[in-house]
């Protein structure tokens, strides 16, 4: 018998280990049916431990006004009630739903009771403690983020607020600032051209952002002609693909130029593409006599100098992204 326990929770563990992603988990609702977290893919979920006789209780007054803000995009609670914290969560998970229903008149699924801690801890929050770090859960009411791809964003103790939740939560929710967080500098691109249009749409962004009294001071080369990739591609990622961006040469609009670039890049991320904005082939590119076809299939205007290129292409790589320095962000009030 001890052997048989011994090997099934050696099982669960290589299960929890093995995990990519919390889709690999399954879970018991509120009436004993076997729910495969699948279900919620490409949700973003804030999982949460719950009590109904703990001091932060009333938090479900906030947690049910999000679920409603947000539930029509893609978002989801999902409450786990636990008992191993001053035996807070008594009852049946039929008894919890009514009181959580009755007196808090949530809508968001609960799920079956759980350890979350010890030896009888759910694989779920076992592969969650894993992945976010902060080790046992302390309390009642620690949340986890969920992405999309689901992955963890975040792990929250029971006395973060809810509004530091919602801020976080929304980069994931709202698909301008989820493109904005996900785009990454691509340095290794597949041997696949963009198609045009898809390179039109992205000059089409560029073009769309604001510049000084509407000038418009930039002038835009996209490149598609292989021939003339394979001189300089070795210098610019080895992309298949080349954005030049070109702006009077007295410097006086390179800000312009500049929010056109970043239209682009966005447009480009929105689009499954990858892109990485470049000075350092700058000199290859304008002295070179490698570079003299390519240089000379531009066009630049007189009175213009090429910028910066931006090499764009299908990923070959899914970079991680690197810590952003919030303290130098100052709100005056």
């Amino acid at each position: 018998m001890k052997r048989l326990l011994f090997s099934l929770m050696a099982m669960v563990s290589v299960l929890t280990l093995s995990a990519q992603s919390i889709y690999d988990f399954k879970v018991k609702n509120d009436i004993g049916q076997e729910i495969p977290l699948s279900d919620y893919k490409g949700k973003v979920l804030l999982i949460v431990n719950t009590a109904t006789r703990c001091g932060f209780t009333p938090q479900y007054k906030e947690l049910e006004p999000l679920y409603q803000k947000y539930q029509a995009q893609g978002f989801e609670i999902l409450d786990f009630p636990c008992n191993q914290f001053g035996q807070q969560a008594p009852g049946t998970i039929q008894e919890i739903h009514q009181f959580c229903t009755a007196n808090f008149n949530i809508h968001f699924p609960q799920f079956d009771k759980i350890d979350v801690n010890g030896e009888n801890a759910h694989p779920l929050y076992t592969w969650l403690k894993a992945q976010a770090g902060g080790g046992d859960i302390k309390w009642n009411f620690t949340k986890f983020l969920i992405g999309r791809d689901g992955k963890v964003i975040k792990r929250y103790e029971s006395r973060d607020k809810v509004a530091t939740i919602e801020t976080d939560m929304q980069m994931e929710v709202n698909p301008v600032l989820r493109n904005i967080m996900a785009r990454r500098s691509v340095r290794k691109y597949l041997d696949k051209p963009v198609e045009h249009e898809k390179l039109e749409t992205v000059a089409l962004a560029g073009i769309n952002a604001p510049s000084a009294m509407n000038h418009q001071d930039w002038a835009v080369r996209i490149i598609e002609d292989q021939k003339l990739m394979a001189d300089v591609k070795d210098k610019c990622r080895n992309a298949l693909n080349l954005i030049c961006v070109c702006a009077p040469a007295d410097g006086r609009f390179d800000l312009d130029a500049g929010l056109l670039g970043e239209n682009m890049m966005l447009a480009a991320q929105s689009l499954g593409l990858g892109t990485c904005i470049q000075t350092g082939p700058i000199r290859f590119l304008t002295t070179d006599k490698k570079a003299k076809a390519f240089r000379d299939s531009l066009d630049i205007p007189e009175g213009y100098k090429l910028l910066y290129v931006i090499s764009i292409g299908y990923p070959d790589e899914q970079p991680e992204a690197k810590p952003r320095d919030a303290s130098k962000v100052k709100f005056i009030k």
